[in-house]
């Protein structure tokens, strides 16, 4: 047997361990860490919502306020999170981020009230804003340029994970297996196991300047504007589904032979399963070109939402919008990492961060409108209306490509 010597040294810089490479150790640190912060931490109220409807009495506009909160602490957590990397290196984010989670995952599970469980979501949401962008920086520091874009992928994907174990539990929830406030308490041991992998698997120390003295690349210039966009679009879309698709087949009648409830642990299990598709970015868009996948994502986003607003009492229509909005999530996730990093050589946190921020902002305003739009028009009219984001995104691109192709 290999005896483990030691990850990092004492000044942060990496060493071998035994037989595993900082390779294999930074992305599964990434895995748990996203899928703790973008898993439960991110997604959980939606999943829950049901629930929380009926545990504290909430209306479609306190759902959609309370879910912005998460967001708004999510986008406030971004420049906090590249002010840390810059400052002190990139595993003391991930681990604050992971202890975020944790904390609030406690504070949803003995929440006894409506203000109780709007800081719970909050600082959950927060962690999603430390746990991700790091991984870019850490990545250029240890990862192969070739093994890049596999392994950025890879921490993205971690997300499918925890949406279908947290899917999973709330079946339990579902089934009078245990009470739902169990289940936060599961998410928040999980949240502590993240900080401990974070603290090891993630480098520490700040990264050494460029040697060459070449100049960085600015974070506003034409040629990211469409890379802010497509976070933008992203983070409308994704919040919007997270928020009330669920809540809408529930408020349907549910899914024939299932309890009411249940209906949201089965959208996020095809979300989170096929969301495996996103492993495999890396590849699809080498051979597929950046452009055209970006008009199969938002193409999939709008079906998603068109999909479960116009049918959420059929099992094959929900199943299948589930499936489609967790490949788009987990590809466009991947994309929007080893997109930036391009787009920002020697920067790749900083880059991610901002399009991070992109993502925050759709975020809040995605739910909030759609919250209002529901308690005005119904849910069925708030979910055609996201449509909006997704499918301009689409047109544009589709015109880009075919413009290219003249």
């Amino acid at each position: 047997m290999v005896r483990r010597a030691r990850l990092f040294s004492r000044k942060g810089d990496l060493i071998r361990v035994g037989s595993t490479t900082p390779t294999i150790w930074l992305a599964s640190a990434g895995l748990v860490a996203t899928a703790v912060s973008f898993g439960p931490a991110r997604m959980g109220f939606g999943l829950f919502l049901p629930t929380f409807r009926e545990a504290f009495g909430l209306s479609s506009t306190q759902a959609g306020l309370i879910a912005s909160f998460g967001f708004l602490a999510f986008l406030a957590a971004l420049p906090l999170t590249a002010w840390l990397g810059g400052r002190v290196g990139q595993r003391l984010p991930v681990v604050l981020g992971a202890l975020s989670a944790t904390v609030g995952f406690v504070a949803v599970a003995t929440a006894s009230g409506v203000t109780g469980l709007t800081a719970g979501v909050a600082l959950a949401g927060a962690s999603a804003g430390f746990c991700w962008a790091p991984f870019n920086d850490s990545a250029e520091r240890v990862v192969p340029e070739a093994a890049r874009p596999g392994t950025l992928s890879a921490v993205s994907t971690g997300t499918t994970l925890g949406v279908a174990a947290a899917a999973a539990l709330f079946l339990g929830v579902t089934f009078g297996a245990f009470d739902w406030r169990i289940a936060w308490g599961v998410f928040a041991v999980v949240g502590l196991v993240a900080a401990l992998l974070a603290g090891w698997g993630v480098p520490g120390g700040r990264r050494r300047a460029m040697a060459d003295g070449s100049r960085q690349p600015r974070l506003f210039r034409r040629e990211v504007a469409p890379l802010y966009g497509a976070a933008f679009c992203f983070g409308a879309s994704n919040a919007v589904y997270l928020a009330f698709a669920a809540d809408h087949v529930v408020a349907s009648g549910g899914l024939p032979g299932l309890p009411d409830s249940a209906a949201a642990a089965v959208i996020f299990l095809g979300y989170g399963i096929c969301g495996i598709v996103g492993l495999a970015t890396g590849r699809i868009e080498a051979r597929l070109g950046l452009v055209p996948l970006l008009a199969a994502i938002f193409a999939a986003f709008a079906a998603s939402l068109v999909l479960v607003a116009l049918a959420p009492g059929a099992w094959a229509s929900v199943l299948i919008s589930a499936g489609l909005h967790g490949a788009a999530v987990m590809t466009i996730s991947a994309v929007l990492a080893f997109w930036s990093l391009r787009l920002f050589p020697g920067r790749g946190s900083l880059g991610f961060t901002a399009a991070l921020v992109g993502v925050a902002v759709g975020s809040v305003v995605g739910p909030t409108i759609a919250g209002t739009l529901a308690d005005t028009h119904g849910l069925t009219t708030a979910l055609l209306v996201s449509t909006t984001a997704p499918l301009a995104v689409t047109l544009a691109v589709t015109g880009r490509l075919l413009w290219r192709r003249s």
